[in-house]
């Protein structure tokens, strides 16, 4: 996901964040303690306490996932962006691949038919992967 919020551009000082929606009850640390940091509001943004790198969100009130960003992750087929949200905010200059595209964030009711989306898009870069 691209996030081009005002928010996501300032912690990240470029146009936009990338990070990959995991369920949360799919998701924990599993070494270390991450400090929470950034931009304080009602979403908690958690950063390595060592090197101060933003790690993932707990977004507030989609509380069914963690953001984690891409770029913590192994591999780069996970760091192109499936959707892009506040694209009300985005630079005009910023533009990314992302298939589907949000004004904000998509209502509660699409994101079923997203993750079905996601998931036929992830085994299509796993299978290109394969090759």
């Amino acid at each position: 996901m691209a996030c081009h919020c005002r928010a996501c551009q300032k912690m990240t000082a470029s146009a936009f964040s990338l990070s990959v929606a995991i369920p949360a009850d799919g998701f924990r640390v599993t070494r270390g303690e991450p400090v929470i940091g950034g931009l304080h509001g009602a979403s908690r943004h958690y950063f390595c306490p060592y090197c101060m790198s933003w790690l993932f969100t707990r977004p507030q009130g989609v509380e069914f996932f963690v953001n984690v960003r891409s770029t913590a992750l192994n591999g780069d087929e996970w760091k192109t962006p499936f959707i892009e949200t506040s694209t009300n905010e985005k630079l005009p200059w910023a533009s990314t691949p992302a298939r589907r595209s949000y004004p904000a964030f998509p209502a509660d009711e699409a994101y079923p038919a997203l993750i079905a989306e996601f998931q036929d898009w992830a085994k299509e870069i796993v299978e290109a992967d394969k090759r």
